[in-house]
């Protein structure tokens, strides 16, 4: 038998004498294996117990569980109890009472005698639950209309009369021939006609307190709402773009026959819709809708089109935007709307006047790239961190103003704006204390891969640090603020509860223990988060994986993380387990692994968030190749001895590698990848290249479909074909050029039942087998 067969077959499933017993079958367990972590951690309405989804007994699925404060370990909680944790509930302040919705129906919960009371049940569930300024005074959505539930008086009153459609009009054919005729020949149709319009005339000289009818046609009715003082609702129709959705092939069906659920629309400009903001006014019972065409730079083009555009003569239009659902203060007296252009290279800060349909401007952000960071979605039709203080008249929210997102306030009534957090590093999550006088902050101050929490009081705008060792802080405080339930990790520790005051530099105690026998066996490596300097100076995180010296066998692999908008290298136990488990396994034989946060990862700022605008494959992938270098350059790595593999967009950037830079990697293994971004789904892609019809420079030179002719090394694609997300179409296509093109150093692995993210152990097995194949082969006999 050859020698690499021979070794081939001994370390597919297991590297027994090298790495502790390790193997693949294993740690492709997952969860299974490392042990299920806590999950959804919450406190109970008297803050005296926390509740967690958790499976510590390895079964079927999660159950919750819940830890009483100074109890010795957590227990498994009723059904019942289970449920009841889990509501939204919405509570006036002082009031013994809180309000949520189950299965559609409205209940009250007393704090006092611990009793439930069902409000209001019908056929048609409600939704969307808010509570008016005054005490006692609910509001909720029911066939998207607004309801106003008065709790001390038991009334319940229809306050919107929306109606999808248009309106009947008994008159749409009085033109027509034989209307005319018939009128014209026959006096008893002429006298029934005019006993009709003196009937009418009569009904409508009496006022009724029915809402007016409002038709708002074939649109969508959105972000319904209600100002807290009762006078107004707010809503946003958009236009139903007619769009092709993708469909996909299912083979492994229970019935026995083939399925072709839809997914995804395709990125294009057909999917840029006309919206309107509407206001209805309730003491006037009329709606109207805003005009916000005198928004600041709303007919800016955007600079990528003079790329295209020979002329500049054309006529300009007001960009497509997208109006939130208004923030408002304590008594509905300011409301606030954030504003989105559908490009998402604008955002805008506006207050309104509800009464009059105006607003006036606060203040606009634009980025020639893309809107984003955190507190600041990259998705137009979504909200970032927008509230108000306790003055209410200050508002708050996050801007990149400075190129890392950071926290802002804005007086409403003298103009001001305050920077109240500042340095090289983001505000990650916004806590809004009872008194709404100071923040609990998450940010990443020590170091971009840590999740550090702060409080910090707008009066001296000083972080009080509570929880900033290394690692991730993941925290929910108490009703009364007192105590912290926090979910912790470090690099090499998975995910536990723990509970803490809530004080300067506070103690962590565990309340959880998950981890499995098994996985506390192997001796986990922690990887080291090292920095090196990128060609264009840019200093770029990664985690590195290296062997005792001795067992180095001078070849090394590059990790790619998915997501483009995603942090790996950090400090605390990551999304990617199993690939974690599998670069100790690889380790263990002697590789040394790198792991990359590259250009467009999550956690450095602006800059580097959008690095990648209008080339995906520029510099996301040469941050990949200067990583190797810097391997060869100090750890001693043959530079015919690398090899590269990822998902998702890490599979994307596999196939650039192996496509653009033909001579860098000797293999690669590409897992569920983008070939052809024109084929992605509209709002990743749109941020990031633009749109196909707009900038086809863009997305050709992004596409790893464009360059299959310069395929050199082995490749190795690995893609489910249930996938939803990155189609099996995506490396079908891939495939046919190869196959055209004469190429014969690429195979394709394909999982008849797997989608995006593999659920099956046997699926995980055979992928990462073929994965360490690919890698022993071609690696170490070079």
């Amino acid at each position: 038998m050859n020698k690499k067969i021979a070794v081939l077959i001994c370390v597919f499933f297991s590297i027994a004498s090298q790495s502790q017993n390790l193997k693949l079958e294993d740690i492709m367990k997952g969860e299974t294996f490392i042990g299920v972590q806590p999950v959804n951690g919450r406190w109970s309405l008297d803050g005296k117990k926390v509740y967690f989804e958790w499976n510590p007994n390895n079964e079927l699925g999660l159950s919750t569980y819940f830890w009483k404060i100074g109890g010795s370990k957590p227990e498994l909680a009723s059904l019942n109890d289970s449920e009841f944790s889990k509501f939204d509930f919405k509570h006036h302040p002082n009031s013994d009472l809180f309000y949520y919705i189950d299965k559609g129906r409205l209940f009250s919960y007393s704090a006092k005698s611990k009793i439930s009371k069902k409000l209001y049940q019908q056929s048609s569930s409600i939704s969307n639950l808010q509570l008016g300024f005054e005490d006692g005074i609910v509001f909720f959505e029911q066939n998207e209309n607004i309801f106003k539930y008065d709790t001390k008086e038991g009334t319940i009153i229809q306050i919107t009369n929306f109606k999808k459609g248009k309106a009947v009009d008994a008159d749409t054919d009085t033109d027509s021939f034989l209307k005319k005729q018939q009128n014209e020949l026959f006096q008893f149709l002429r006298d029934q006609e005019a006993k009709k319009k003196w009937n009418l005339a009569k009904t409508n000289a009496v006022k009724s307190d029915i809402p007016k009818g409002y038709y708002y046609g074939k649109n969508a009715m959105e972000s319904l709402k209600m100002s807290p003082n009762g006078n107004f609702a707010t809503f946003r129709l958009t236009e139903q773009a007619e769009t092709k959705s993708e469909k996909m092939e299912v083979f492994i069906t229970a019935d026995g026959y083939n399925k072709t659920p839809d997914t995804k629309e395709k990125v294009s400009v057909n999917n840029l819709v006309n919206t309107k903001f509407g206001i209805y006014n309730v003491a006037k019972d009329s709606t109207y809708t805003v005009n916000f065409s005198s928004l600041s730079h709303i007919q800016d083009v955007p600079k990528y089109l003079g790329f295209y555009e020979k002329s500049g003569n054309k006529e300009k239009a007001d960009k497509l935007i997208v109006v939130q659902e208004p923030a408002y203060n304590q008594d509905g007296s300011y409301a606030i709307a954030e504003i989105r252009s559908q490009d998402n290279k604008d955002r805008w800060l506006v207050s309104l006047n509800l009464a009059k349909g105006t607003f006036e401007e606060i203040e606009h952000q634009h980025d020639e790239a893309w809107i984003g960071g955190p507190g600041i979605p990259s998705d137009s039709f979504d909200t970032g961190t927008l509230g108000f203080l306790g003055d209410n008249q200050t508002i708050y929210f996050q801007s990149e103003e400075t190129g890392y997102s950071h926290l802002y306030t804005y007086n409403l009534k003298s103009k001001k704006k305050t920077q109240l957090t500042k340095g090289n590093w983001e505000v990650r999550n916004v806590t809004l204390s009872k008194d709404k006088k100071s923040f609990y902050l998450t940010t990443n101050t020590t170091h971009p891969g840590n999740r550090n929490f702060y409080k910090l009081a707008v009066s001296d705008r000083v972080l009080q640090p509570l929880l900033t060792k290394d690692g991730a802080h993941e925290v929910s405080l108490s009703p009364d603020e007192i105590t912290l339930l926090v979910r912790y990790s470090y690099k090499n520790k998975p995910w536990e509860l723990y509970i803490a005051n809530t004080k300067i530099n506070t103690n962590l105690s565990q309340i959880t223990n998950s981890t499995t026998e098994a996985f506390k066996a192997y001796s986990w490596r922690t990887p080291e988060v090292i920095t090196f300097k990128a060609q264009d100076g840019t200093l770029i995180n990664a985690r590195l994986y290296k062997p005792e010296t001795d067992k180095a066998n001078k070849a090394a692999i590059l990790f790619v993380h998915g997501a483009g908008y995603l942090q790996n290298a950090h400090n605390y136990w990551s999304n990617y387990h199993r690939e974690y488990m599998f670069h100790n396994l690889l380790v263990d034989l002697g590789y040394t692994v790198l792991d990359i946060d590259y250009r467009g990862s999550d956690g450095y700022g602006r800059d580097f968030r959008t690095g990648i605008y209008r080339f995906m494959g520029g510099k996301d992938l040469t941050d990949q190749i200067d990583g190797k270098n810097y391997l060869i350059q100090n750890y001693g790595i043959d530079a015919g001895k690398v090899g590269i593999y990822g998902g998702s967009y890490g599979g994307f950037i596999t196939l650039m590698a192996m496509l653009t830079t033909p001579k860098e990697f000797a293999s690669g293994a590409a897992l569920r990848s983008v070939t052809d971004w024109a084929h992605y789904n509209h709002g990743y892609t749109g941020n990031i290249l633009n749109f196909p019809e707009t900038d086809p420079d863009a997305y050709k030179k992004s596409s790893p479909i464009y360059f299959a002719n310069n395929l050199e090394g082995n490749l190795l694609m690995l893609h489910g074909m249930v996938d939803d997300n990155v189609e099996y179409k995506d490396i079908v296509r891939l495939s046919q050029r190869f196959i055209e093109l004469g190429k014969k150093n690429w195979t394709l692995a394909s999982f008849p039942v797997e989608s995006h993210g593999f659920k099956e152990t046997y699926s995980w097995v055979d992928e990462y087998g073929r994965i360490l194949n690919l890698f022993n082969n071609t690696l170490l006999e070079k």
